[in-house]
C-alpha cells in the first residue's frame, strides 16, 4: 500500500438502514474526511447507484455500477477500486487483496440462532475467505478480536481494535424530540429504564420482560426502543403491563430519553462493542449491563453488571439505583470519564495508519476489566502423593490468574502428602473413584464460584490456563464447558517426567487449529460454568479412574443446553503417570461395559460405542502377543473376555469392575 491518501472505501453502507454497524461506518468516515481534510488530502467512496451522499469534503462520493447488494461488492467494487479498500461493515470483495476489512464481531459463529439460515450461511463460508485474503482484519474491541479468533484463520494479536466513539451522541438534541416527549407525558411521571436493540434473540431483551413485574412493584417501567432488523431470527416478546414496545425512534428522541430514565439497560448474551453503552454514558446516563463478552471491558467501573442468564441480579442493581440518587451521580460522572476514551477521531486516524501501513501495530487500550470470575480447581488424586504435591505447587507458582480455590479430593489424607498442610489448598477426603472423588471436591466449592476447573494430578498446566479458561467464559456466555490442548500425553507411553513436562509448557507450538465446538472434554483438563451444571454430578457407577466418566458427564450437561468446546489456548502436558493406575483386567472389562452402559444412558451413540469397542479391542488382540512394557494387554483382554460373557448374560453392571480379580497392576 501506499503512504498517500489513494484510497477508497466501501460505501455500501450509505445504502443500508443505520444500525450499530452502519452508525460506526458513518462515523468513522466522517472522523476520517476532517483528519484528511486537515492533511490536505483526499480519497474516496465508492458506493452503488442510489446511495446516500454524506457531502465530505475530503471523501467525495463516486456511484459506480448497475447492482446493488453482495452483488454490486463481489462483482462491480473490485473492478471500481483500484488502490487499497477499506471495508467497514463486516464484508468485502473477495477479489481484492489490498484491503482492510472491519469485522465487529464473532455472534454468526456464537449467536447464530439470532440470524436467518440464508445471512448465516453467507457470513460463515464468506468471512473465513476474507481473513486470509485481506491485508488486516480490524475489529472493535479485544474481546471480539478474542472471539474471531477462536472461529477465524487469524490470531488475535493480529487483529487492529479501533473501538467505537461517543462524540455523536453529543450532538443529538432532546430539544427537537417529536415522540419521546408525548410518550413520557401519558406516563404521568412514572419511573422507567431504557433498553435500545433489536429483538435478535442474543439482545436477551426477554430477561427485561421476566423482571418487570418485579420493577413495577416499585413503580418502574419498561421502554425498548428499537427496530426488528431483517437479517435476524425472529423473536416474539410477550406483553407485560409496564413494558412498552416504542419502534424505532430519531435519535433527539433517543437523548431525550436517556436524560430523563433511570439507567440504560443492556442485557445482551453477545456483542461486539454495545454502542448504545457509551451513547447512554456520553449523555450522563447511567448503565446497567451484562458482564460477559465486550461489556465489561467497554463499561470498565464505571456502569453496574449483572449476569444475562441472572433476573434476580438485574432486579438488585435496577432497584439498588432507583434507591440511590448518590449511586446515580457516582455513575453518570464515571461514565463521562469512561467514554473519554472511546473516540472517532482516535479510530478515523487508526483506519488511515493502516491504509498507509496495514502491519501497523493497532491494539487498542488495555481493558479495564473490574472484575474476573471467580475460579475453583479440583484435583481427585490417589496413591500418588509426591506426585500431585509436584503438580498443585507447579499450579499456585506459576499460574497468571490464581485459583481461588484448590481442593484436593483423597480418599485418605496422606494422599496429599505434604499439601495437607498448605495453606492455599483445602483437602478433602471421600469414597474411592474418580467420579466420587471429583462429586466430593463439588460438594466443597465455596458459593461464590463461578468456574470450576478438574485437572488430572499428574497434568501440568501452561502458565495462562485458568486466566484464558476464564476469559473465554467470560467473553461467550453460551459456553459451559472447556477443554485443552494436550501437547504430550503420556498415557499413550511410558509417561512424561515432571520436569519434562514442566519445560514443554513453557514452550508452547503455534497450533493448526484455535477452536473446536461440539468437542467432548478430555477429563485430565477440562472447565466448567458451575451456575450450568446445577445439581448435575459424576456417574459413580462408572467406578474406575479415568475410564468415559468426563465424556459421559459432558454429554449429559450438553443435554442442558450451551456449547462444550475445545481451546487451542488451553495448554498443558498430561504425564501419565502409572503408579497408582488400576490393573489391566478390570480395565479391560471397563473398556467393554463402559461404552455399552453409556449407550443405554444415551451418553453416547451407537457409532460412538462400536468404534470404542473395535479399537480397544483390537488394540488388546493385535499386541496381545507382544505388548508394551507399560501396558497389561493380556489382562485388559481378558477383562474384555469376561465383561463380553457378562453383557451376553444380560449384565452391563460397570461398578463391577472394582471387584473382578486382579491380574497385574500395569495399565
Amino acid at each position: 500500500m501506499t503512504s498517500s491518501s489513494d484510497f477508497a472505501i466501501n460505501g455500501r453502507f450509505l445504502t443500508q438502514r443505520v444500525t450499530g454497524v452502519q452508525r460506526y461506518a458513518r462515523n468513522v468516515v466522517a472522523a476520517m474526511d476532517a483528519t484528511l481534510g486537515e492533511r490536505g488530502q483526499v480519497a474516496t467512496i465508492i458506493a452503488p447507484p442510489g446511495a446516500d451522499d454524506p457531502r465530505l469534503q475530503a471523501l467525495p462520493l463516486l456511484r459506480a455500477g448497475r447492482f446493488s447488494g453482495h452483488g454490486w461488492e463481489q462483482l462491480e467494487l473490485p473492478a471500481t477500486a483500484f488502490g487499497p479498500l477499506l471495508n467497514l461493515c463486516n464484508t468485502a470483495p473477495l477479489a481484492k487483496r489490498e484491503q482492510i476489512i472491519c469485522i465487529h464481531d464473532a455472534n454468526v459463529f456464537t449467536a447464530s440462532g439470532s440470524y436467518g439460515r440464508a445471512f448465516r450461511e453467507l457470513y460463515t463460508r464468506l468471512q473465513p475467505l476474507l481473513v486470509r485474503r485481506a491485508a488486516r482484519i480490524a475489529t472493535v474491541s479485544h474481546a471480539s478480536a478474542r472471539q474471531l479468533a477462536r472461529y477465524l484463520p487469524i490470531r488475535a494479536d493480529q487483529i487492529a481494535v479501533l473501538p467505537n466513539g461517543h462524540e455523536h451522541a453529543l450532538t443529538w438534541c432532546p430539544e427537537r424530540a417529536e415522540t419521546a416527549p408525548a410518550l413520557l407525558a401519558s406516563r404521568a411521571g412514572r419511573r422507567f429504564v431504557l433498553a435500545l436493540g433489536s429483538r435478535a434473540r442474543h439482545k436477551n431483551l426477554g430477561l427485561l420482560i421476566d423482571i418487570a413485574p418485579r420493577l413495577a412493584e416499585s413503580g418502574i417501567d419498561v421502554l425498548i426502543a428499537g427496530g426488528e432488523g431483517d437479517i435476524f431470527a425472529p423473536d416474539a416478546l410477550r406483553a407485560v403491563p409496564n413494558v412498552h414496545h416504542l419502534g424505532r425512534l430519531s435519535d433527539d428522541d433517543l437523548a431525550y430519553l436517556m436524560d430523563r430514565a433511570l439507567c440504560l439497560v443492556f442485557p445482551s448474551l453477545a456483542e461486539g462493542f454495545g454502542l448504545p453503552i457509551v451513547e447512554a454514558m456520553a449523555r450522563g446516563c447511567p448503565v446497567v449491563a451484562s458482564d460477559c463478552a465486550s461489556m465489561p471491558e467497554v463499561c470498565g467501573n464505571a456502569a453496574l453488571l449483572a449476569g444475562p442468564t441472572q433476573p434476580d441480579a438485574w432486579t438488585r442493581q435496577i432497584l439498588a439505583l432507583a434507591g440511590s440518587p448518590d449511586l446515580r451521580t457516582e455513575l453518570s460522572e464515571k461514565g463521562r470519564e469512561q467514554v473519554a476514551t472511546f473516540s472517532w477521531a482516535q479510530t478515523g486516524a487508526g483506519y488511515i495508519e493502516l491504509l498507509r501501513q496495514p502491519a501497523a501495530s493497532l491494539t487498542g487500550r488495555a481493558a479495564n476489566l473490574p472484575r474476573r470470575p471467580r475460579v475453583a480447581v479440583v484435583i481427585a488424586t490417589r496413591g500418588r502423593p509426591d506426585v500431585v504435591s509436584l503438580t498443585v505447587r507447579h499450579l499456585l507458582a506459576h499460574q497468571s490468574l490464581k485459583p481461588d480455590e484448590v481442593i484436593v479430593s483423597c480418599c485418605a489424607r496422606q494422599d496429599a502428602g505434604d499439601l495437607a498442610r498448605h495453606p492455599d489448598v483445602t483437602v478433602v477426603t471421600g469414597p474411592p473413584g474418580l467420579a466420587a472423588q471429583r462429586n466430593t471436591g463439588l460438594a466443597q466449592l465455596p458459593p461464590d464460584v463461578e468456574i470450576v476447573v478438574f485437572f488430572d494430578d499428574d497434568f501440568v498446566a501452561h502458565r495462562d490456563w485458568l486466566a484464558r479458561a476464564a476469559e473465554t467464559f467470560r467473553d461467550d456466555v453460551e459456553v459451559v464447558a472447556l477443554t485443552g490442548r494436550v501437547l504430550e500425553d503420556g498415557v499413550t507411553g511410558p509417561g512424561i517426567r515432571f520436569e519434562d513436562a514442566s519445560r514443554l509448557v513453557e514452550h508452547v507450538p503455534l497450533s493448526d487449529w484455535s477452536w473446536i465446538d461440539s468437542y467432548s472434554p478430555y477429563g485430565c483438563n477440562m472447565a466448567f460454568r458451575l451456575s450450568q451444571l446445577g445439581d448435575l454430578r459424576f456417574d459413580e457407577r462408572l467406578v474406575l479412574y479415568g475410564w468415559l466418566e468426563d465424556r459421559d458427564f459432558g454429554a449429559t450437561l450438553a443435554k442442558k443446553g450451551g456449547r462444550i468446546a475445545k481451546s487451542a489456548e488451553l495448554v498443558g502436558v498430561h504425564m501419565g503417570v502409572k503408579s497408582g493406575r488400576i490393573a489391566g483386567d478390570r480395565l479391560g472389562y471397563s473398556q467393554v461395559v463402559n461404552p455399552l452402559y453409556m449407550l443405554r444412558k444415551g451418553t453416547m451413540t451407537l457409532p460412538q460405542v462400536a468404534g470404542q469397542l473395535f479399537r480397544n479391542m483390537a488394540s488388546n488382540i493385535g499386541k496381545a502377543a507382544w505388548p508394551e512394557p507399560f501396558v497389561d494387554r493380556r489382562g485388559r483382554l481378558r477383562g474384555n473376555v469376561l465383561a463380553i460373557a457378562d453383557v451376553l448374560r444380560g449384565r452391563i453392571q460397570p461398578e463391577r469392575a472394582a471387584s473382578i480379580t486382579l491380574g497385574s497392576e500395569k495399565t
